[in-house]
């Protein structure tokens, strides 16, 4: 059953998958805190090769492998290796994008600094230089710039600012509260909120004001996000997209807190075979012109939406 109609199909952009348990699953150099930055280290032919994985699939737009390229993930080193690898990573997806058949994107990665689900963690003194440095080594590789995973208002608008300097593009993706385990999510669906407490309709309008292309929501259950994009469908001009790119990590025990760079979670199994299209289905029901995968979605995943959008 297709998830559109032809005509809709078209509209729809398709999004890679993520990109560090991708980098994971096909033998590249991968481990906690480092995350998808140690194959940037020691072995950066391994995320080339992810990307045209994911070019290969379907996708319309890559994302650059800069999300752990900051202190959370990188410690003292990122101060050193900010421009370095951060640039590598635009020059990487550009290289893909400009070899594929079809038309293909990239979007600049704009990632938490300081701590993935962690909203009390950001430091709005610290983060305008930092995120400039990262906007300026991947402008001349990309089409346009997503804040990825942003946890609150404050560090989304913070993200929006460093891009806003370069005239590109930009769309600004939230991380969604999901509670850990599946009473968590039942919990948040019908008032969905960022990180941070903070609703869905504030970060959507507030974004919407600031004049993004788009309001995403990413790394957070698939669950969570046909609410959330119905809630920002809701509050937002129709010049603004929505959509949304959910992780397939399992469920934290309930009360289980741990930061992002201390585990490397399993997948749900629910997610293949179709599982994760059937919510992607949803997402488009519910107004979403942007779709995708966040940790965990793999290229097959990318293959069978990219099927069904066709179809």
């Amino acid at each position: 059953m297709p998830m559109t109609d032809p005509s809709h199909a078209a509209a729809i952009t398709l999004l890679d998958g993520g990109m560090g348990k991708a980098l994971q699953e096909v033998g590249a150099p991968f481990r906690q805190p480092e995350w998808s930055a140690l194959a940037l280290i020691e072995s950066p032919e391994w995320v080339e090769r992810v990307h045209q994985q994911f070019v290969d699939a379907g996708a319309d737009v890559v994302i650059t492998n800069n999300y752990a390229v900051v202190p959370f993930h990188l410690g003292d080193r990122a101060d050193d290796l900010l421009e370095e690898l951060t640039d590598l990573a635009g020059r990487l997806a550009r290289s893909v994008a400009d070899r594929a058949e079809q038309h293909v994107r990239v979007a600049g990665s704009i990632p938490p600094l300081f701590g993935s689900y962690e909203p009390d963690k950001f430091d709005p003194d610290r983060a305008p230089a930092l995120l400039e440095r990262i906007t300026d080594s991947l402008v001349s590789h990309v089409d346009l710039f997503v804040a990825e995973t942003q946890s609150s208002i404050a560090e989304a608008c913070a993200s929006f600012a460093a891009a806003a300097r370069h005239g590109l593009p930009i769309w600004v993706s939230a991380t969604l509260e999901d509670g850990g385990g599946p009473s968590g999510v039942e919990a948040h669906i019908d008032s969905p909120q960022l990180r941070s407490g903070e609703s869905v309709a504030s970060f959507a309008t507030a974004m919407a004001d600031l004049g993004v292309e788009a309001v995403l929501f990413n790394c957070s259950q698939p669950e969570m996000m046909a609410s959330a994009i119905a809630a920002a469908r809701s509050v937002v001009p129709a010049s603004v997209q929505v959509g949304a790119y959910a992780n397939a990590f399992e469920d934290r025990p309930e009360g289980e807190h741990y930061a992002a760079n201390e585990h490397v979670m399993t997948h749900r199994g629910d997610l293949e075979d179709g599982g994760y299209t059937s919510f992607v289905r949803d997402w488009l029901n519910a107004g979403a012109t942007i779709v995708g995968g966040c940790c965990g979605i793999m290229p097959r995943h990318i293959a069978q939406l990219r099927a069904e959008l066709d179809t």
